[in-house]
């Protein structure tokens, strides 16, 4: 499913904030949000933005966003985490009535914060169209994916904080290195660093993608402590039968061509799997912690069923990352 930053949902609850007289902490999905005092009442629908989008500057109800940079991010306000942006129905155009869960960016001429920008002189053209980009829904956007992973044997991995990059060898032997949203030039950019020190070209057998997170020495900090650049890999699709290797094939595909798949922390199975409490309350204290070995707080983990599985909430593979809250408020960049 792709993401919507922006779309009309539902107030399900509110509470009162202790000490707070001019706000309160409302649900909406799976997100508490702060929002003022008897702006909404319980049922109220409000447009909701998502965390990550940058509001348009010049709109007069953006405008109370200009100090943060129009962007939306988690916050703490008087001791309540707040995830999103919860606004009336109002702020929409007039006549606009459109139904629930639409995106509403271009409507609204929100943008998504995009944290790579690679230099143009290194952009080769599109990502390749064959091969689905890495965009992990958030659990809190999705609840539904609880009930669908519910009994079944799955595996958490952590969420390595680094750059995206995706190798595709085409069935006709023709490869493409990209970064998360671009095909890159061949040139000495951390991309192809990792392309020819794996001879990922001659590698790779035709029809297939390999998708991982590059970590180490200037990259997001290094929080995992690396002493090189690596590439952690967490997705292998083979696009002739289109179809994402299992997990037990993934973990085999890395081994036979050298590669390392990004950290394991769990796998469950069994009567463990059919009586896991799956809870967004769980995931959400699941998510934290820190890098093995490191004082860093580590950016999560990422879900998936050991073998790959559709899901009818996101409309595509049944697959969800948890955020470490401790990660959001203290070293988000």
């Amino acid at each position: 499913m792709e993401r919507k930053l922006v779309s009309i949902q539902r107030i399900e609850s509110l509470e009162p904030i202790v000490g707070a007289d001019q706000i309160v902490k409302a649900r909406v999905m799976g997100w508490d949000v702060v929002v003022k005092k008897a702006e909404f009442a319980v049922g109220d629908s409000c447009v909701f933005f998502e965390i990550d989008s940058v509001l348009p500057d010049g709109a007069p109800w953006a405008e109370f966003m200009r100090p943060r940079g129009f962007r939306v991010k988690t916050a703490r306000l008087r001791g309540v985490l707040s995830q999103g942006l919860a606004l009336p129905v109002t702020i929409l155009p007039a006549g606009a009535a459109p139904a629930a869960d639409v995106d509403l960016r271009a409507l609204l001429g929100v943008g998504k914060y995009e944290p790579e920008l690679p230099d143009s002189r290194e952009v080769a053209g599109p990502f390749p169209g064959a091969v689905p980009k890495t965009d992990e829904i958030r659990l809190q956007s999705a609840l539904g994916v609880l009930d669908e992973l519910r009994g079944q044997p799955f595996y958490v991995t952590t969420k390595c904080d680094g750059a995206s990059a995706t190798y595709y060898r085409a069935p006709d032997g023709g490869f493409t290195a990209c970064s998360r949203n671009w095909a890159l030039v061949p040139g000495p950019n951390p991309v192809w660093r990792m392309a020819e020190r794996h001879r990922l070209a001659e590698a790779l057998p035709p029809g297939f993608a390999i998708q991982g997170e590059l970590c180490g020495p200037g990259i997001q900090h290094n929080r995992l402590g690396l002493t090189e650049l690596a590439l952690l890999v967490f997705s292998v699709h083979d696009v002739r039968a289109g179809r994402r290797l299992d997990h037990g094939e993934l973990v085999a595909f890395a081994a036979t061509h050298g590669l390392t798949t990004v950290p394991i922390e769990e796998v469950v199975t069994g009567d463990h799997a059919a009586s896991y409490p799956h809870s967004l309350a769980h995931w959400l204290e699941r998510a934290r912690g820190l890098y093995a070995g490191t004082r860093s707080r580590k950016e999560g983990i990422v879900v998936r069923p050991l073998t790959e599985t559709l899901s009818p909430t996101l409309g595509g593979r049944l697959s969800f990352k948890v955020i470490n809250n401790d990660f959001l408020l203290k070293d988000e960049a």
